[in-house]
């Protein structure tokens, strides 16, 4: 675990909340985890984290990112004050999309689930 603020350089950018895990739908309806599972071959939403000092990508810190499947590092884990934050390097080449919103649905089809 890496202790304190992650500064990434030139035009990287870090995310984090990136979502892997199980979804309930509007309707109450659960969903199970799809990773590593071929139908969970998808693009990913993530929060901004830190983009580098180059990068001059429209998105800010905190704005929402669709990154094309598998095009994320692993996850680091960084303590900073009382709180602990999975952090992961995207390729920049690799976002597909962004919004100033947590998208309220985790299908990048755009039907809300």
């Amino acid at each position: 675990m890496i202790e304190g603020k992650v500064r990434p350089i030139h035009d990287t950018v870090l995310v984090s909340d990136m979502y892997f895990g199980e979804v309930t739908t509007k309707g109450g309806i659960i969903i199970q985890s799809d990773d590593a599972k071929a139908h969970g071959v998808k693009p990913r939403w993530a929060k901004v984290y830190a983009k580098g000092p180059e990068n001059t990508d429209e998105f800010s810190v905190g704005d929402w990112i669709l990154i094309e499947h598998g095009r994320w590092t692993r996850k680091v884990k960084v303590k900073q004050e009382d709180q602990v934050l999975e952090i992961q390097k995207v390729e920049n080449d690799s976002i597909l999309a962004w919004s100033k919103e947590q998208p309220t649905d985790l299908d990048y089809y755009g039907e809300g689930i």
